[in-house]
């Protein structure tokens, strides 16, 4: 496997010329960031063969750090893992995220995949049911990993790229085939739950209504105090915790929106009717433990340091931590190892197995990191 970084402009010509060299049909190009409109062009003519990927986001990750309003542009050049893409647009299934979760799995499953990374719209897909219908069809040695696309702060946009394409509502999955690549994943997030653990008691997809039989708005400002006045934004410190008993599993999920009228709050991610309900907060030094926990998690499972990582977190945890979001990274790449190159984007959701030994889901406010290396 070769490796190759630029944090671009998506403009200056000259700072990608030296790509052309990465070209092939193993060749796997992601893209973080918005795109200039001469930034497609560009790319396409020196990497042609190659696979090209990439989404908008709340912020880029790259072996410099983190940045805002650049495009880092990653190219995987693997020598003996096959690639196949496969993209859908959410129109095409009348809005039924599962079912297109179902037809990417279904366009990707052979006997040799083995690993799945997927982009996604992150503000018109619904992360859950589209994380289902990968689980629906792929077997269960085969995990996804990715992220929902982000628009900083501004929650109205997000835009998925495949070669020509630059647009929203559509998904983009990679499939990666055999036996030489090694996959490692973590998922972590470093918030701590506090207050009363409360049942839902009424809900309808992401949004949420009644928690105990009373309202669920009126009880998240009863604990903001002087936060309510800053509302949705604020809530993107304070997300839930839901445990599911049947499942033994805790998930986070981000405040996206709230509704005055209705007195109920949409989150980024389903939450069931019967699971229960804490709310959660966090420091700077809680984050990025939290980040380096998930880095570990990394670690654990592979023979050496990965020679590369994709690093998706979230945009709450990136809001909290302002200018310290480059001490997520840092802590990542101490864990990792300074060969391992570094890039990701801060998202609106991040797709993952908390570790190997669990189903991928949809988290929020996470740190969440795959890991790749050929033998």
């Amino acid at each position: 496997m070769k490796t190759e970084q630029v944090v671009w402009d998506g403009i200056e010509r000259d700072k990608i010329t030296h790509l052309a060299e990465m070209d092939g049909r193993h060749s796997l190009v992601i893209i973080f960031g918005r795109l200039t409109e001469q930034a497609v062009p560009l790319l396409k003519e020196f990497l042609p063969k190659s696979h090209i990927i990439g989404c908008t986001t709340a912020g880029e990750i790259s072996n410099e750090g983190v940045s805002d309003g650049l495009l880092v542009v990653t190219v995987i050049q693997f020598e003996q893992t096959s690639i196949k893409k496969s993209a859908r647009y959410l129109s095409d299934y009348q809005g039924a995220c599962k079912a297109l979760g179902v037809a990417l799995a279904t366009d990707l499953l052979t006997s040799e995949l083995k690993h799945v990374f997927v982009l996604s719209d992150g503000l018109q897909v619904d992360g859950t049911y589209l994380v289902e219908g990968f689980r629906t069809v792929l077997p269960e040695n085969v995990k996804v990993t990715g992220g929902l696309a982000g628009d900083c702060v501004n929650f109205q946009k997000t835009e998925i790229y495949t070669d020509n394409v630059q647009t929203s509502g559509l998904v983009v999955a990679i499939g990666l085939y055999g036996d030489a690549l090694q996959v490692s994943y973590g998922s972590r997030g470093g918030w701590c739950s506090f207050g009363v653990e409360r049942k839902v008691t009424h809900s309808e997809g992401n949004v949420l209504y009644e928690l105990d039989d009373e309202s669920a708005l009126e009880i998240y400002r009863s604990y903001l105090g002087e936060l309510t006045k800053e509302l949705p934004s604020s809530g993107l410190r304070f997300p839930l915790e839901i445990s599911d008993p049947n499942r033994g599993t805790k998930l986070v999920r981000t405040l996206l929106a709230t509704d005055d009228e209705k007195g109920s709050i949409s989150f980024a991610g389903n939450i069931p009717d019967g699971v229960t309900a804490k709310l959660m907060r966090a420091n700077v030094d809680s984050l990025i433990d939290g980040a380096q926990d998930a880095a570990k998690v990394c670690r654990d499972f592979i023979d050496d340091s990965p020679q590369i990582a994709i690093l998706i977190s979230c945009v709450g945890r990136k809001l909290l931590l302002k200018q310290l979001a480059d001490d997520e990274v840092d802590a990542v790449r101490e864990e990792l190892g300074p060969d391992t190159l570094l890039c990701g984007f801060y998202s609106y959701g991040e797709i993952a197995p908390y570790d190997n030994q669990h189903d991928t889901e949809l988290h929020n406010q996470t740190m969440t990191i795959t890991a790749f290396s050929e033998k």
